[in-house]
């Protein structure tokens, strides 16, 4: 169980998702533990945070890790049977003496492995900033590492288990899983910041209850503010004062010993139904293909055949008469518009062939209201709600060869460069389409630059998706970071708004939308560069 829990960390840590998720948390570090004149905070007591000693460095660190690593860790790790299905291994697993609860709690381990590995190196940010920032330059290991075993690490443990939990069931294997834990995952981590939730919460409760004492002893009156966790805006740097840390107790302590335990027990709950990637395991499968097929038709007997035997004709068979020298030079120029076309409506049904009739309903309804409301609401509400509907479609752009194995059949296609173009165009069409409303609307009232953003977010979104798609040669990577900042940008954070969607006195306040289309176009040029080199590398 060990070998093969090492085995499945050492394939992940290789993989590009790793590393994103990798730089996303040192980044999340540095906003932790922002420079003191800074104007944003991660952990803050109204207009107060701590000094930047060990104990308020780590436990800042260790409890932004707990934001993002609960919820960006989770789409790193959640792939491990699947990979194994793909790959063949799962034959494997499925011949050896290996039982379904040893297995799952080997997946489990290795998803730990994983994302432990990306708490050690935020852990190891924490003393590196509080040396950068110079307010004390005193190392404590035990005040800056505690916090990450203790308030941390049981929640990442979470974490693995419900990515075993996730891919054991059938419904929440795909996207649709995905999209549910970027749904399900925030409302914990919102419930876990209550003083009294369960097994701990995040553990703000003790932080919180210390920080508001030292602050009280120091006679100050918070009045109506109150404890934040997460990225905040202040007007003014923070005034900073002398924390020495939480003083957690034993109950707490035990708490989260009890999480962990119980996130072993979740992690081998799934090896009641897992099938181990044994079709003749399958019962439930296998009842509903006898109730939903055909019976087989009886074939031919092998046997002499009675009677004369006339040969078949070749298939293919080449014409006897004169063969005429085919007209195609006096079309050619006239086919290469057509030809596109062909290319893109190909395309676009490729696309579109996994949405439902229900899905398109859904995306009927998005258009519509976006026609009915004015177009401030549309832009606010119904163009976020708009164009995070297709996310599931859109993180098949330029994975959708590779994850069916089709690379080498594409290779051999003579225009990939235009195929590629008709795929983003497609993947453009698809957006286009469902922020149409919108975009109706705000043309109706003259909004130039409304639809300018419009525009640009239209473009982007395909194009993000196609290169991510290229370059990870999966549909996750997508869908694990578009939205996260389809989330920042709904959460009126400017910087990050490609949308639109950020508007003062009637007028969005973003990017410009030159700045996203020169982005968009550099991710074009990156896709194209990539499958131009790949296919030269092969060739």
């Amino acid at each position: 169980m060990g070998r093969l829990a090492l085995g499945d960390f050492r394939d992940r840590i290789r993989r590009p998702a790793y590393a994103v998720t990798l730089l996303a948390a040192v980044g999340l570090g540095l906003l932790a533990v922002p420079p003191a004149d800074g104007h944003w905070a991660i952990l803050a007591l109204g207009s107060y945070r701590g000094e930047y000693n060990s104990a308020y460095v780590g436990t800042a660190t260790a409890l932004a890790g707990s934001l993002w690593l609960t919820l960006g860790g989770f789409y790193v790790v959640r792939k491990g049977l699947g990979r194994d299905e793909e790959t063949g291994v799962g034959q494997l697993l499925a011949a050896a003496p290996l039982r379904n609860v040893e297995l799952m709690l080997a997946k489990f381990l290795g998803n730990l492995l994983v994302l432990g590995s990306m708490l050690g190196v935020l852990a190891l940010t924490a003393p590196a900033l509080q040396l950068v920032r110079g307010e004390d330059r005193a190392l404590d290991p035990v005040a800056l590492l505690a916090p990450f075993l203790v308030l941390t690490l049981p929640l990442l443990a979470a974490t693995a288990a419900l990515a075993v939990l996730f891919e054991t069931v059938p419904l929440l294997r795909g996207g649709l899983g995905n999209v549910a834990w970027f749904t399900f995952a925030p409302a914990l981590l919102i419930a876990g910041e209550a003083p009294g939730a369960p097994f701990g919460g995040l553990g703000l409760g003790p932080v919180a209850a210390s920080l508001r004492d030292t602050l009280a002893a120091r006679g100050v009156d918070l009045g109506g503010d109150d404890f934040s966790l997460g990225l905040t805006k202040v007007d003014s740097p923070l005034e900073a004062f002398r924390w020495d840390g939480a003083d957690l107790g034993t109950g707490f302590l035990a708490q989260r010993l009890l999480l962990v335990l119980l996130a072993v027990a979740l992690a081998a709950l799934p090896a009641l139904w897992f099938t181990r990637f044994d079709p003749s395991r399958a019962r439930t499968a296998e009842r509903h293909s006898d109730a939903t097929m055909p019976a087989p038709v009886p074939g031919p007997v092998p046997g002499p055949v009675p009677g004369p035997v006339r040969a078949a004709a070749p298939p293919f068979a080449p014409p006897t008469g004169p063969v005429s020298a085919p007209r195609t030079h006096d079309r050619s120029r006239s086919r290469s518009g057509s030809h596109f076309g062909r290319l893109l409506l190909g395309e676009a049904r490729i696309l579109f062939a996994d949405a439902s009739r229900w899905w398109w309903f859904a995306a009927a309804g998005l258009v519509l209201a976006g026609l009915s409301v004015p177009p401030d609401t549309g832009v606010g509400a119904v163009l976020p709600a708009a164009w995070v509907w297709p996310v599931l479609l859109w993180s098949r752009l330029g994975s959708r060869s590779a994850e069916n194995d089709l690379e080498v059949l594409l290779g051999a296609y003579p225009a990939a460069r235009a195929r590629l173009l008709a795929e983003w165009a497609a993947g453009v069409l698809l957006t286009a389409l469902i922020g149409a409303g919108v975009l109706v609307r705000l043309a109706a009232a003259g909004d130039t630059a409304g639809v300018a953003a419009w525009s640009a977010g239209a473009l982007f979104i395909p194009s993000l998706a196609l290169a991510l798609g290229t370059l990870s040669r999966t549909h996750r990577l997508f869908q694990a970071l578009y939205l996260p900042l389809w989330y920042l940008a709904v959460n009126q954070i400017a910087a990050l708004d490609f949308m639109g969607t950020v508007r003062r006195a009637g007028h969005p306040v973003g990017p410009s939308p030159l700045l996203v289309t020169a982005i968009t176009l550099a991710l074009l040029a990156t896709t194209l560069l990539t499958t131009t080199t790949r296919r030269t590398l092969r060739d």
